[in-house]
């Protein structure tokens, strides 16, 4: 959790990483009060605007919320909560998650939707918002360099291959 602007506004950082696995036998009842516990806090930490920072990186399939998990948790924030939220940035976009949202698109708010911004890197996150006051876990930053690293390798090898430096100058 951080904040920003004049106003310290709340950055409010859910790492995916952390969540528990959902082959635990009491996995709908930790998600149930984990969610729970989410919603308090917001509604504790939150007087105004705010910003949900959603790190996906580093996270196992099995360990990503499920749709109806998101669903239950999107109908039951409060109106208020949903109206101060300026943006729910997803660092490190999975397909997976980018197809939940393209799919629940049309059954959420357009509002909501709008809010709702993708980012591939950590350095695109610090252009962003300001991360002084931001903790970002260990894993997600070894993820984020190793992304960034095998994405230098695949530019490189691209403008390396004589047939896709054509295709990259058509």
């Amino acid at each position: 959790t951080g904040y920003y602007g004049d106003g310290l506004n709340a950055i409010i950082v859910f790492a995916a990483c952390f969540l528990p696995d959902s082959s635990r036998t009491d996995y709908n009842y930790v998600m149930e009060n984990l969610f729970l516990y989410v919603i308090s806090t917001l509604e504790l930490m939150v007087a105004e605007d705010y910003m949900i920072v959603y790190l996906n990186g580093a996270t196992p399939r099995r360990r990503m919320p499920g749709l109806g998990w998101m669903k239950k948790c999107y109908q039951m924030i409060d109106r208020r909560l949903r109206k101060n939220l300026k943006s729910f940035i997803i660092v490190h976009p999975s397909w997976f998650i980018r197809t939940i949202l393209a799919v629940t698109r049309p059954f959420i708010s357009s509002k909501f939707s709008s809010k709702i911004q993708y980012v591939n890197t950590l350095a695109e996150l610090r252009e962003m918002i300001p991360m002084e006051y931001v903790h970002i876990p260990d894993s997600i930053v070894k993820y984020d360099e190793e992304t960034c690293i095998k994405r230098r390798m695949r530019t490189s090898c691209l403008s390396n291959d004589p047939e896709m430096a054509s295709v990259e100058q058509e």
